[in-house]
This record gives C-alpha cells, sequence and structure tokens, in this order.
C-alpha cells in the first residue's frame, strides 16, 4: 500500500507589530495594487481610450461649434478660457471612473478576496488612487497636447505652468476619495452609473464653460463656491489665459482655495473611504 504524502499549506503572514514594518507592509501591498490595475489597463486599453473621448469631443463641439457665440469677460479667445475648464472637468469626472472599477471589483469578488488575504487594508485603497493618479497624469498629458493643437497655449512661466498642473492634480488626488467611497456605497453598478450621472451638472454649473458672473445670480454664486471652479481659475491664472474676474471673495482668493477645498475633500473623504472599505459586506 502506498502512502500519499501532501504538503501542508503556508501558514498565512503574519501582521507585523512594529509600525515601520507596518509602513513597509502597506507601501508593498499598495504597489501590489497599483501594478494590478496598471496591467489590466494595458491589457484593456480601451477603458482609458473612452474616458478621453468626451473631454476630446467637448474641445471641438465648444471650441468650434459654439466658440464663435462665447464671450469671455474682459476680452480674448474662448478656447484659451475652455481649455483649463476642460482639464479641470476631466480632474472631476475622474471620480466616476474610479467609482464603477471600485463597484466593479466589489461586484466580482475581487474587494471580498482582498479583505480576506492577510494584506494591509490600507494598501487596497492607496494602491487604487495611486493607479487613478498615474492614469489621471497620462489623461492630462493627452488633453494638453490636444490643447495645443487646436490653438490653446499656456503663457506662464514654467515654473506657473507646472504649478497649474499640480493643481489641477491634486483637485484628482482629492476626488479619487470622493470616488472610492461612492464606489464602496454604491450597491450594484446601476446605482453606481445614478451616481455618474450627478457629475455632468457639477462640471456644469461651474466656471469651466461660462463665466459665474454671467449666469443668474444664485447659480453663479453656486457656480463659484463649486470647487470645481477654485481649481479653474486658479489654473487660468497660471496658465496665463483669459476669462480672470469676478468680484466675489471665493474668486479673488482662487489660489488659495484650489489647494484648501482639495485638503477638505481628502480629510473628510479618505476617512470615510478607509472605514467604508473595513466595514463594508456585499
Amino acid at each position: 500500500m502506498t502512502t500519499t504524502t501532501t504538503t501542508p499549506a503556508a501558514p498565512p503572514q503574519p501582521i507585523p507589530a512594529a509600525p515601520l514594518s507596518r509602513v513597509r507592509w502597506m507601501i508593498a501591498d499598495s504597489w501590489t495594487i497599483t501594478r494590478r490595475y496598471l496591467i489590466h489597463w494595458v491589457r484593456e486599453p480601451s477603458y482609458v481610450v473612452w474616458g478621453l473621448m468626451y473631454p476630446m469631443v467637448s474641445v471641438l463641439l465648444f471650441g468650434y461649434v459654439f466658440g464663435s457665440a462665447m464671450a469671455v469677460p474682459g476680452g480674448g479667445d474662448y478656447r484659451e478660457f475652455l481649455l483649463p475648464g476642460l482639464f479641470g472637468m476631466t480632474m472631476m469626472f475622474g471620480i466616476g471612473n474610479t467609482m464603477m472599477g471600485v463597484t466593479a471589483d466589489a461586484d466580482k469578488g475581487i474587494t471580498d478576496r482582498f479583505r480576506a488575504m492577510p494584506m494591509a487594508r490600507s494598501g487596497v485603497v492607496v494602491g487604487r488612487s495611486a493607479a487613478d493618479m498615474i492614469n489621471s497624469v497620462m489623461d492630462l498629458v493627452i488633453l494638453i497636447v490636444c490643447g495645443l493643437i487646436v490653438g490653446w497655449r499656456a503663457h506662464g512661466t514654467i515654473g506657473e505652468t507646472l504649478a497649474a498642473v499640480g493643481l489641477l492634480l491634486l483637485l484628482r488626488f482629492a476626488f479619487i476619495w470622493v470616488g472610492i467611497y461612492l464606489g464602496l456605497l454604491a450597491k450594484n453598478a446601476e446605482q453606481a452609473g445614478n451616481f455618474y450621472a450627478l457629475l455632468f451638472p457639477l462640471t456644469m454649473i461651474s466656471n469651466a464653460f461660462v463665466a459665474p458672473e454671467m449666469m443668474p445670480g444664485w447659480l453663479g454664486a453656486v457656480a463659484a463656491w463649486n470647487p470645481l471652479s477654485s481649481t479653474v481659475a486658479a489654473t487660468r491664472e497660471l496658465f496665463g489665459n483669459p476669462g480672470l474676474g469676478g468680484d466675489s471673495w471665493i474668486a479673488q482668493n482662487a489660489m488659495p482655495m484650489a489647494v484648501v477645498w482639495p485638503v477638505v475633500i481628502v480629510a473628510v473623504f479618505a476617512p470615510l473611504a478607509a472605514r467604508r472599505y473595513r466595514r463594508a459586506r456585499r
């Protein structure tokens, strides 16, 4: 009689006790999750391509079809006014991309699998945010190239241009946490799609396409206090594009508010997203 021997499964990796070891553990797991998403996007580039279609079409639609009929406060070329708005709009629409990705992982059971594995819980959400930031950098580079093709120019210094790009990416980083939280909150893809629909009025009621002072009083006030408007106004100033103005406090302080808004959003939604991930049950 032949005796069959089996090799016992390796025990799960214990959670490090030392604080520094826990940080290294979290960083390693975050990079693993980041690589997973990047490899997925490389294998399915249509995800990135379709995500760029709306802002690219908007450049053509608003810049060429409606551009001749649009007025810029103080004068100036409407396409140069428009492009910073489209850059900011793309960063805000990233909420939907993050949200749908998180919801898809939950529906497929991937989120539950991560939660059951001996890995840092924070590493999952940090890895997702890092991957989305890399994707956002590529989106922004492509949009800037498209803007240069249609005649947009950054008239500021190199430092000012880099600062404007930094503010746009800071806004995207803040919205990533909103997307993660909403994605974990949504019970299915259909509900996530309903959240996605809310992004259209949130981006339209801003200074991305039209200056708030040209809107009805109450609507202009709502648009001026939209976090997107502060970032767009600040980037217009740094890029040296037309469209600066407004007598309200928020319009006069767009540059500091372009930093304050994202910091507040991260402070609110990052803990909410982390807590929701720990407690979520599908």
